[in-house]
């Protein structure tokens, strides 16, 4: 393992509701650290990257940035 992995901070994992249900979630990966993302709540969620300023989701709430579980 190089330096720059194990000092880098995990992905994230983006955790919304499904359609499924209110006990339901789905989860997408995220490349950047939770840190690097914005959630912004409303009639439709907005989860925006800090560093590029793009908006990766908007869509139903509510929803939550997550470190991404650790490989097995």
């Amino acid at each position: 393992m190089s330096q720059p992995e194990f000092f880098s901070e995990p992905a994230a994992i983006l955790r919304t509701p499904s359609w499924l249900g209110s006990k339901v979630h789905e989860d997408l990966e995220l490349p950047l650290a939770p840190s690097d993302y914005k959630v912004t709540p409303g009639d439709r969620w907005a989860v925006t990257s800090l560093k590029a300023n793009v908006i990766v989701y908007s869509g139903i709430g509510p929803v939550e940035t997550l470190r991404q579980r650790a490989a097995a």
